[in-house]
């Protein structure tokens, strides 16, 4: 019997910020699936890659002085360190800001303008005067135009979940530099016409998505909902690739980043005697996304039907987790409950936090809780004593 051919991804993380205790859910559940999988004696292969394009990268190198390529690097130095003592296992730990990825971007576009998957559409866009720069969606924040609630970002309400673009918002500024004489002006994009695989993501979710995520998207899909075409350019001044024939136009880091999952694994096969088309490219070859479920629009609506429209293997599965919550609560820094894995592990041991995550895990949407005090209880009791107590009965026999 052939052995199981499996490809595993995490979500990538952005090079904009250390890892901490909640991003690890999901690498550590990543993490123990994949090593189930190499026990069973599949040939299992994990990649992952920092996330590393983008304002925010942009914006952050330039306040700090230095190139992005110089931010994104020691980061991508930091989340490897952080990622190694937790003992993640990746096959293979890469960066989106890599040559491959921008092969693949730049394969993947032409694809979908050959197969008549884009739009071309002038755009009315919010614009700084300050910064200098169109501003995208969570780069603006302002006054919800449906509850009121203030200082949300530009894009979707966090307290009533409506979505809007950011000229509805009230009361609109600069996220980076609080300037509310905000212009409104207008600019060409390159825009994916996702309504035109309406009826092909339909079908796709109840195969390749958990029922209660399959569910929660189906309501994108009513006799009265439309399927959004969904812009993948940004004007420069951005830190990405720049798109042929478009100078001054950048692929969205949300296009190019979860390509960046095809940029590892050709990466590694390069470095491991096989090819990307033997791997990702091969009908038996089964892939799997880990991901975290506010990220589910992009994984399980955009990146299949792009995929499928640039004729790419899609995805088999894409497994979804909750937040973490510490104590019932979001974690918060004033509440000192917001924790990085580095401030972690200069004071507990890894294998801690993997067992109690081990223990709390499972397979839906659920947040997942942290309690302080039943984390106390299970370490001591069911690694500390327990293994005390075996390794003490083994010397009085």
């Amino acid at each position: 019997m052939d052995k199981r051919k499996i490809v595993v991804t995490s979500a990538l993380p952005y090079a904009n910020g250390d890892i901490h205790i909640g991003h690890l859910v999901e690498y550590l559940q990543t993490d123990f699936w994949v090593r189930f999988q190499k026990m069973r004696g599949a040939d299992c292969t994990y990649v992952c890659a920092d996330d590393t394009h983008g304002t925010p990268i942009m914006i952050r190198a330039r306040r700090e002085g230095r190139a992005p390529e110089d931010l994104i690097a020691e980061m991508h130095a930091r989340h490897s360190r952080d990622f190694a003592d937790f003992q993640i296992a990746f096959d293979n730990y890469y960066t989106t800001n890599s040559p491959e990825n921008k092969a693949l971007c730049e394969d993947i576009y032409a694809r979908l303008d050959q197969g008549g998957a884009l739009l071309r559409e002038k755009v009315a866009q919010l614009w700084c005067p300050q910064c200098g720069m169109f501003l995208p969606d969570r780069f603006v924040k302002g006054t919800c135009p449906h509850c009121g609630k203030e200082e949300q970002y530009g894009d979707s309400c966090e307290h009533c979940s409506a979505t809007y673009s950011p000229s509805d918002l009230k009361d609109a500024h600069c996220a980076t530099c609080g300037c509310r004489a905000l212009e409104t002006r207008e600019t060409e994009h390159i825009l994916f016409d996702l309504a035109k695989f309406k009826e092909y993501l339909r079908g796709w979710l109840g195969e390749h998505t958990p029922p209660d995520v399959a569910k929660k998207l189906q309501e994108w899909f009513g006799e009265d909902q439309t399927l959004l075409p969904w812009d993948i350019s940004r004007d420069a001044p951005y830190f990405g690739f720049e798109i042929p024939g478009y100078p001054g136009k950048y692929f969205y880091v949300w296009l190019d980043a979860p390509v960046g999952y095809l940029a590892s694994l050709k990466n590694w096969c390069g470095r491991n005697g096989t090819t990307f088309e033997q791997t990702w490219g091969d009908p038996a070859t089964e892939r799997y996304h880990f991901i975290g479920k506010d990220i589910v629009r992009f994984h399980c609506l955009f990146w299949p039907a792009m995929l499928h429209a640039a004729g790419y293997q899609g995805p088999t599965k894409v497994f979804v987790h909750g937040f973490l919550t510490v104590n019932g609560e979001k974690m918060s820094k004033s509440r000192g409950t917001f924790v990085s894995a580095r401030t972690y592990l200069d004071h507990l041991d890894p294998a801690f936090l993997r067992y109690y995550y081990a223990c709390k895990i499972n397979s839906t949407t659920d947040d997942i809780d942290l309690n302080l005090d039943d984390f106390a209880q299970r370490v001591n009791a069911d690694l500390v004593g327990k293994i005390t107590n075996l390794a003490s009965r083994g010397r009085s026999e």
